[in-house]
């Protein structure tokens, strides 16, 4: 549209409408609500977590896991956990989980070869 080309665009005043209607004013800071937290691990629920998996163990879908991750089928453990888990991010979530315990695993038994 020629007729545009002479208009200057982008000036902000105190418009009635519009994206930016209204007086201008600055924001108010909202205190944070406790939701804000939900979820986070805390410390002693990290600590309880750690020492159940210490003394019980791997559940076997979780053991059937590592296996598959160790000889490279990373897209058929997410199956397999998916399938047991019931939602494809908890899979996916605990796919993660499991390879970072490989790796851990491997860190160990280089820590006790040195």
């Amino acid at each position: 549209a020629p007729w545009l080309t002479d208009i200057e665009m982008a000036i902000r005043y105190d418009m009635a409408v519009g994206l930016n209607k209204g007086y201008k004013v600055t924001k108010n800071q909202q205190k944070q609500k406790p939701g804000a937290k939900k979820g986070v691990l805390g410390k002693r629920t990290k600590f309880i977590r750690d020492l159940v998996r210490e003394i019980a163990g791997f559940a076997p879908y979780e053991r059937r896991t590592i296996e598959l991750l160790r000889i490279s089928k990373d897209k058929r453990a997410l199956k397999f956990c998916k399938k047991r888990l019931g939602a494809h991010v908890r899979g996916k979530r605990k796919r993660e989980e499991m390879s970072l315990v490989i790796q851990q695993m491997r860190k160990a038994q280089q820590a006790a070869k040195a």
